[in-house]
């Protein structure tokens, strides 16, 4: 099966070499997503809660981009640079998946690009016809 990328104008544009997301075997494989406004490709100003919302929706776009939504996604990684903000990004999470429970890996690490706090890439499984 051909492995292909795909791309959404609607988030943020790779800032290394790699791709937004990949498609193969039937899944798209995205990249992590950090906090950043596709239209400035700067750092949203905010706390976790205001960083995680603009990851989602970078997320979301890559998603629709690829004719998905969070309904097919089955795995998440979340990245976060102090743990202690996991309840407050845990709620903005919740909001965005919805009535989705995509198994879910969290963990902190000690830094992330540009300095943000969050950071998430997904695995969406794709329609049969992808």
């Amino acid at each position: 099966m051909p492995i292909r990328t795909t791309h959404s104008d609607k988030a943020p544009a790779a800032i290394g070499p790699y791709s937004q997301a990949v498609v193969a075997n039937g899944f798209l494989f995205t990249a992590g997503q950090i906090a950043l406004d596709p239209a400035s490709m700067q750092v949203v100003e905010g706390d976790v809660v205001a960083q995680t919302e603009q990851v989602l929706r970078n997320l979301g776009a890559v998603l629709a981009s690829a004719g998905v939504s969070w309904s097919d996604v089955v795995k998440t990684t979340v990245f976060l640079t102090d743990m202690r903000d996991f309840p407050r990004m845990n709620e903005v999470y919740a909001r965005a998946v919805g009535d989705a429970r995509p198994a879910r890996s969290t963990v902190q690490v000690s830094g992330l690009p540009r300095g943000v706090l969050v950071e998430i890439d997904l695995i969406a499984a794709l329609p049969s016809s992808s």
